[in-house]
C-alpha cells in the first residue's frame, strides 16, 4: 500500500515522547514504516575519529531517530491540526486531500 506521508510534508506527532510537536519530514523509509522528522526524536551517538575519514564529525552527535509512521499525522493547512489523508483522482491524476477540511495537499 502506498504511504500517504511524503518528504517535505508538515506532520504532528500524535504519540510518544514528542507528542504534540510538529516538524518537516526529512526522509521516509516505506519498507520499514518509518519517518525522520526535523528536530524531533533526537538521539545522541558517540563517534570516534576514523583514520581514513578526516571529514567525519567527531564527538557526541545529536541527530533525528526514526518514528513509526503510525505515530505521526499530517498537519491540515487550514487549521494546523492533525488530519487523515484521502486520495481523489481527477483526469487520471492522483491527488492527496485533507479529510479534515477537504483542501488539496499536493
Amino acid at each position: 500500500m502506498a504511504k500517504k506521508i511524503r518528504t517535505d510534508d508538515n506532520v504532528i506527532v500524535i504519540s510518544g515522547k514528542d507528542k504534540g510537536k510538529t516538524g518537516k519530514v526529512l526522509r521516509v523509509e516505506p519498507a520499514k514504516d518509518r519517518v525522520y522528522v526535523e528536530g524531533l526524536n533526537i538521539i545522541k551517538r558517540h563517534q570516534r575519529p576514523v583514520p581514513g575519514r578526516p571529514n567525519l564529525e567527531v564527538g557526541v552527535i545529536e541527530r533525528e531517530a526514526p518514528i513509526h509512521i503510525s505515530n505521526v499525522a499530517l498537519v491540515d493547512p487550514k487549521d494546523h491540526k492533525p488530519t487523515r489523508v484521502g486520495v481523489t483522482r481527477e483526469g487520471g491524476i492522483r491527488k492527496r486531500v485533507s479529510r479534515r477540511s477537504g483542501t488539496e495537499l499536493d
